[in-house]
């Protein structure tokens, strides 16, 4: 190189490579743009005189050009002063003069430019710069590359280093202004412009503001985000700014662009699962794991790219480290080499903190996009599930596939990488310690091995662990979901406390398997702390044994590689674990993918107005369960034409409800054909209800026609009912219209039904919930009203509505038995004469009263002049009213948004979770143990450094193996801190996990019914399952890593601080630039963690109402509706979660340059000092903790964050712990005897009851007497507070004033389950539980097989039970759905048989069950319950004729 210039022939080549030369030409190219910009500015004021009126602009991308600009302006001044003073004292030459006038050249020629930038000109819409200004540019950019070029090249020789640096500056400078002035272009904005240069008026500000008025309407700066912006995150700045002023909602994050939207996102990871052949039956685990990579390549390829930089510049520093102590210990190789080696170390941390930072957070984002998808296609797999199919899994194990499953494999993005980067990262260590050791890194790598096998084993049982840990988690959700369902019969019939001991017992099993993984963790923590350890001293020991010289500058250079080898080992029992729980997880929803779906083919859809028929079956045999011998419906051939009316009748589980799902073509088809002409329509018989609004539920997708609307509420006789609801049909419906009564539910879904305007009905006995004189008006008014031109077919128990029919189908056993007109079967049908024959009786007395009845309720319309009220049945409260009864209080709808904590997360929060578990006791010696293992790891280092030599021909402090002895010590003593950190860490996390379940759980199945009617499940079962696993798994990890990495960072500082106590110049302003950034950011990033929290409880709700209600979606052909809005729903959770990520990675970036900076300046002040001042061994071990410095911070940072984001977890479920609870279920002092109730009187005594104390009344001054051992009826209409009384009774509800004295004992004065248990009840909705039929008739288990048999028999199930394998012991699935509803009736009939109570109620017993059943029914109880008080609440008349007495109830 020395020779370069002397090669070269021509002087015209020696100028270009002479320093003088370039510095002269520089300085003549920034004067020619100072000429430039004055010229363009002298044009522009011609110019503007012309364009008075048009638009004021700057240009775009202004603010970035302008920041760079004025950065070089300062730099250039700076540089000045600096050659200025230094050369004033040297003497001066023509070269420095040069080079000074360039300087001030460029500060004059920047700042002009900075002016120019900033002067608003007049119809300057132009949205790029002047030509001759980007041209400019380009110059600038070639020269500076070019002098950064001969700076390197003549580095060896004279040239010094104060003009490396600059030229650098320079040519990134220029890059940056080539980019903005000839690539940058922003579509959005250059619409805009487009649009004004149109429109003329519109302001362009005012544009750009509207648009971005609200992150409703704006999508994420991140779409179109410059290059500049993306690589510092500053796109995330507004968002974090907006959440710094104000608390943050979920309208002021920003939309997700197409790429990282479901809606975008989904059809490709479809078209990719399907291309593979992985259609519904075909879906394995690779298929699905090739289509989520396939469908998110890109952004795994580039976080490979960036995760393969950052491994590459972690390796840089413990590289460089023995050149550095060498260096220090006065070996320089060449002139300037200390200021090239800082340089080197500054820009591979900066590459390393780059590319980490993005490589994080395109993992985060691949994670997101893939739970996404996924969860999209277990939904779309709900809908499209087949009956048999559905019943392998109950609601809580497909609800446990996205809350759990799906966010676990989005997890699994983090881990992506590991298994290859584990083998890039040993590689290039083993050729550092290569270098270092020679021959003993070759042990180094078989010892790195033995400790990657050590954990094999541990991994395996992990992975056993985990599967089971999920298999028990699945069954007590499954639990938990249906005893949230069913609370209210619970409550009923005192048996809460039961199953709470049930779902304690489900979750003992689960801790069983917890407790097993979290100690596996522990050790698996442990062996990989010890790792470390063990690979330093074998290989140490070796390189001493075969006479390797140990010198302290590479024992460091080691130590820094064992440090960096100790993350990938240390993550890989993570990453095994991850990979073991992502398979599972992985195989589970394939297998589920993989069911069945409905058989397309069974119904054969004709276009309307093809064929004559509407229905047509011809030889069908359909059955439920394919692979029974039995089929469901055997032998149906059937023809119906358009516009006709059949009905459907039948005892008890003949198959009526089977007849309409196999039209609808829910039931898989044996043989036979199906034919269906025109849409179709379909009412349940136990009514869906989606929460939402009324209007909602009715309308279902259509458009509002407001006319058609009216009608449908008159025919449903809803008008009543929502004049008194306190927001009329804009009422918000609680879970599966918790706020409703029974018949107002019922006639909500008719409404829906009609309102589609479909072709054919099909209606599955919907009038046996209302009254009798509302189900005469609904049939009247829908069926032979409304839909008096449509085909109709209606199951039904109520013979008055058989007339009406043009035929009439008789069920039995499966089969069509009889079909034909009303007389026509009259006269020859037996099983029809039969069932009428069980009709006859009521039909005698039900004239004789018709007349009485009409004269009663004519009176009462004249009195009250209204036909139907409902009662708000809720309590809520935040106060729900509307001006009844002149009350004017604050309006609330039942189902309130879910609360969230707003602003910090409380210390008492975490105080509660550490000190839960015995009291705090084991927290001092859980940091007693990590300050001591870091402790003895500094001393370990410590000693290493001190007393090895620095090169050979220096004898060293001690002997080789006191040397070894003393470090192989310090490590036991530092493993066996670990150990006990980890152990004590398990078992307070587990401890603490099992305390606040059962805290949580007590208060809910303690909270009154109140609670339940106003918290939809959805977010009770959240708590239960994603909160619950935080705070089973990850909490107790993420404050022990929180405290652990603080402790390690204190290490550090103080390391490097013994050896140069300057760096705290540095230090104290970095640490609090660091923490006023961390106080900056968290506002934000707490309510983005919180809104993820909230976000997630309506994608659980929409799902679990879609599984419930997938055969009504269906019927009404609006899956595609249903997808669009989970798809809604889903985006709505993955806003926040990518915008918490992002704003994450925003902090962390700026945390990393800002350690960088101190780690180069303490460096920096390393090599300044004189040589021999410091210990060069020790100054060389403050630069091994340094190069962690950054990474410990970004982790004590983001722990901390981590930490206050899962913590969120905890306060949740405090929150929960701490419901207002029900009165005592006993009381001690006030004990009412065994045989209380003797004899079943039950007086009222001027009773007032009100739902909240802000409500009106109820029940008003209701004062009556029930005698002992009478029957009495209570009649009424929709909402005169039958039920209520009712409730009250049973004290649901407690009365206001008033008293009910039950044989002389007031009954609010004793305990609940005293109360409950001593009174029977057969609801209105018959409910059985997942079990077996012993379980479901004693749950408590109080009685023996002979008696649970008399009682089934007395209830005419015996013969039903025998015939099932397993009798007493058979199975009973989720919501006893393989029995039909007269059935589950029954059973309820059995319960109260069993319990044998002097007081029975019956509420609206015996709706939903044909007449014959009615009959058994009041035949059973007329029998058994002689001398007990028999109070019913009746909707036929049937019900309450051999009452003693009749109490009608009007307007409470």
């Amino acid at each position: 190189m020395a020779g370069l210039e002397a090669m070269v022939p021509y002087s015209g080549i020696g100028f270009l490579l002479n320093p003088t030369s370039l510095r002269a030409f520089s300085a003549s190219f920034h004067l020619f743009l100072l000429l430039l910009l004055f010229v363009s500015w002298v044009c522009k004021k011609i110019k503007m005189g012309a364009l008075e009126n048009c638009k004021r602009t700057g240009f775009l991308y202004c603010k970035q050009t302008f920041v760079c600009c004025l950065g070089l302006s300062v730099f250039n001044l700076a540089l000045f002063f600096l050659n200025y003073f230094y050369w004033y004292k040297n003497g001066w030459s023509d070269e420095k003069l040069v080079t000074l006038s360039d300087l001030v050249l460029r500060t004059f020629a920047w700042a002009a430019l900075c002016v120019y930038l900033q002067i608003p000109f007049h119809g300057s819409v132009e949205p790029k710069f002047p030509f001759s200004l980007r041209v400019w540019w380009g110059f600038y950019f070639s020269i500076s590359c070019y002098c950064l070029v001969i700076d390197i090249v003549k580095q060896h020789q004279s040239q010094p280093i104060q003009f490396l640096v600059p030229d650098a500056v320079y040519v990134i400078t220029g890059l940056f202004l080539c980019y903005s002035g000839l690539w940058r272009k922003n579509q959005g904005e250059e619409s805009i412009l487009r649009e004004s240069l149109l429109n003329g008026s519109a302001s362009i500000s005012t544009r750009v503001a509207s648009n971005k008025s609200k992150g409703e309407e704006t999508v994420t700066p991140f779409s179109n985000a410059g290059v500049f912006s993306l690589l510092t995150f500053s796109w995330m700045g507004p968002l974090i700014a907006l959440g710094n002023k104000k608390t943050l909602d979920l309208e002021d994050v920003p939309q997700l662009d197409a790429v990282n939207s479901v809606v975008g996102g989904f059809p490709i990871f479809r078209s990719k699962l399907e291309g593979d052949g992985g259609g519904s039956s075909g879906v394995t685990t690779l298929k699905l794991v090739k289509a989520m990579i396939f469908s998110a390549w890109a952004e795994i390829l580039l976080s490979a790219l960036f995760a393969l930089l950052y491994t590459l510049a972690s390796y840089v520093g413990p590289y460089l480290i023995d050149t550095f102590v060498q260096y220090l210990n006065g070996q320089r190789q060449f002139k300037n080499q200390g200021y090239f080696l800082v340089s080197a170390f500054l820009v591979a941390k900066l590459v390393e903190c780059l590319s980490m930072r993005h490589w994080f957070f395109r993992l985060q984002q691949v994670g997101i996009r893939m739970r996404a998808v996924l969860v999209t296609k277990i939904y779309n797999k709900v809908l499209a599930v087949s009956y048999h199919s559905k019943q392998c899994h109950t609601s809580g194990e497909i609800i446990n596939f996205i809350s759990v499953d799906a966010e676990r494999i989005g997890d699994f993005g983090w881990y992506m990488h590991d298994p290859w980067m584990v083998t890039l990262q040993v590689a290039l260590a083993l050729l550092i310690l290569y270098k270092n050791l020679g021959l003993a890194s070759i042990v180094a790598f078989f010892a790195t091995l033995i400790i990657m096998l050590a954990n094999v084993p541990l991994a395996k049982f992990q992975e056993k662990f985990q599967d089971k840990l999920m298999e028990s988690k699945d069954k007590r959700m499954k639990s938990t979901s249906e005893i949230l369902r069913n609370m209210r019969i619970l409550k009923l019939q005192g048996w809460e406390m039961k199953f709470l001991s049930k779902i304690i017992d489900l979750r003992k099993n689960e801790t069983g398997w917890l407790k097993k993984y979290v100690y596996t963790l522990a050790m698996t923590t442990f062996v990989f702390w010890v790792g470390q350890i063990f690979v330093s001293v074998v290989t140490f020991g070796t390189a001493m044994l075969t006479g390797i010289p140990l010198e302290s500058g590479k024992i460091l250079s080691s130590l820094a590689t064992f440090r960096i080898l100790q993350e990938p080992i240390y993550n890989l029992p993570d990453t095994i674990s991850m990979i073991a729980q992502t398979k599972v997880s992985l195989d589970r929803i394939a297998s589920f993918l993989r069911l069945d779906d409905l058989q397309p083919d069974v119904v054969e859809k004709l276009p309307k107005g093809t064929s004559r028929t509407a229905i047509e079956i011809v030889n069908g045999n359909f059955s439920w369960d394919l692979s029974s011998p039995h089929p469901t419906l055997k032998d149906i051939n059937l023809q119906v034409h358009h516009d006709m009316r059949v009905a459907v009748c039948g005892a008890v589980g003949s198959g009526k409800s089977s007849l309409l799902s196999c039209i609808l073509g829910e039931v898989p088809k044996m043989s036979g054909t199906l034919k269906l002409s025109g849409t179709k329509a379909y009412v349940a018989q136990s009514p869906w209800i989606q929460s939402g609004k009324i209007e909602e539920n009715i309308l279902f997708g259509k458009e509002m026609d407001r006319e058609r609307y009216e009608r449908v509420l008159d025919a449903c006789s809803l008008k009543k009912d929502l004049e008194i609801l306190p927001f009329g049909d804009q009422t918000v419906i609680g879970e599966r219209g918790i706020n409703l009564s029974g018949g107002q539910k019922q006639r909500i879904q008719i409404a829906r039904a009609l309102y589609q305007d479909a072709d054919i009905y099909l209606f599955d006995d919907p009038f046996s919930a209302v009254d009798a004189h509302t189900g005469t008006h609904l049939f009247k008014e829908c069926l032979l009203g409304l839909l008096d031109s449509k085909t109709v077919v209606y199951v039904t128990h109520q013979v008055e509505f058989l007339p009406a029919a043009d035929l009439i189908l008789v069920m039995k056993e499966g089969r069509i038995t009889q079909a034909g007109k009303y007389n026509d079967m009259l006269n020859y049908g037996s099983d029809f004469v039969e069932l009428l024959g069980a009709h006859k009786k009521a039909l005698s007395a039900l004239e004789s009263i018709e007349a009485e009845k009409s004269s009663i309720m004519s009176e009462n319309s004249v009195d009250t002049g209204s036909t139907s009220e409902v009662v708000p049945k809720e309590e809520n409260r935040n106060g729900q009213s509307g001006n009844i009864e002149g009350m004017d209080g604050p309006k609330a709808q039942l189902v309130q948004e879910e609360e969230r904590e707003k602003g910090k997360v409380g210390f008492s929060v975490y105080w509660k979770y550490i000190t839960t578990a015995y009291g705090g006791a084991l927290v001092p010696f859980i940091s007693l143990s990590q300050i001591l293992f870091q402790l003895l790891q500094i001393g370990s280092n410590y000693w290493m450094a001190w007393a090895t030599s620095l090169s050979e021909d220096v004898k060293p402090a001690v002997g080789g193996s006191t040397l070894i002895l003393v470090y192989v010590a310090l490590a036991i003593g530092s493993s066996l801190c670990v150990l006990s950190r980890a152990m004590l860490v398990v078992t307070a996390g587990y401890r603490t996990a099992t305390i606040l379940f059962n805290k949580m759980h007590l208060s809910i199945f303690r909270a009154p019914m109140s609670f339940f009617d106003a918290t939809p499940s959805g977010r009770i079962l959240n708590r239960a399952s994603t909160d619950q696993s935080a705070v089973d798994m990850d909490i107790p990890m993420q404050i022990g890593k929180c405290a652990f990495s603080f402790i390690q960072l204190l290490g550090i500082i103080a390391v490097m601080s013994q050896v140069a106590w300057q760096v705290f110049i540095v230090f104290v302003p970095m640490i609090a630039t660091c923490i006023w950034y961390q106080r900056y950011y968290i506002s934000s990033a707490r309510e983005l963690a919180r809104l993820v929290g909230v976000c997630k409880a309506p994608v659980i709700q929409h799902f679990s109402e879609s599984i419930s209600g997938s055969a009504t979606i269906r019927s009404f052909d609006q899956e595609s509706r249903f997808r669009d809005t989970n798809m809604k729903f889903i985006d709505g959770y993955t806003r926040p979660k990518f915008n918490s990520a992002a704003a994450m990675e925003w902090l962390c970036f700026r945390l990393d340059v800002l350690s960088s900076i101190t780690f180069a300046f303490s460096l920096v002040f390393l090599i300044s000092i004189p040589e021999g001042a410091i210990d060069p061994g020790i100054a060389g071990l403050a630069v091994t903790y340094g190069l962690n410095l950054n990474m410990l911070q970004a982790w004590v940072v983001w722990d901390l964050c981590n930490m206050e984001n899962k913590i969120i977890s905890v306060e949740r479920m405090l929150q929960y712990t701490s419901i207002p609870s029900e009165p005592p279920l006993v009381m001690e002092g006030n004990r009412p005897a065994c045989s209380w109730p003797s004899h079943g009187e039950v007086d009222i005594r001027d009773l007032q009851v009100r739902y909240a104390p802000h409500l009106p009344l109820v029940l008003r001054g209701l004062t009556c007497n029930f005698p002992g051992g009478m029957k009495t009826g209570i009649v009424g209409r929709t909402g005169s507070g039958k039920s209520t009384l009712i409730q009250t009774l049973f004290r649901i509800v407690e009365p206001t004033a008033g008293e009910i004295m039950i044989d002389g004992t007031n009954i609010s004065l004793i305990g609940l389950h005293d109360l409950r248990s001593r009174l029977s009840i057969i609801p209105q909705d018959p409910t059985m539980f997942e079990g077996t039929v012993r379980s479901n008739l004693d749950p408590l288990e109080e009685y023996s097989d002979e008696q649970i048999w008399e009682a089934l028999d007395k209830c005419q199930l015996g013969d039903e039970v025998r015939k099932k394998e397993g009798n007493l012991d058979s199975a009973v699935t989720e919501n006893g759905e393989n029995w039909s509803m007269g059935q589950r009736q029954l059973v309820c009939l059995g319960r109260v048989l069993l319990k044998k109570s002097k007081v029975l109620v019956l509420d609206e017993a015996t709706a939903s069950v044909d007449t014959a059943t009615d009959n058994l029914i009041q035949q059973t109880l007329r029998q058994h319950f002689v001398d007990s008080t028999v109070i019913t609440i009746a909707h036929r008349i049937t019900s309450v004729l051999d009452s003693d007495m009749v109490l009608l109830l009007d307007h409470g």
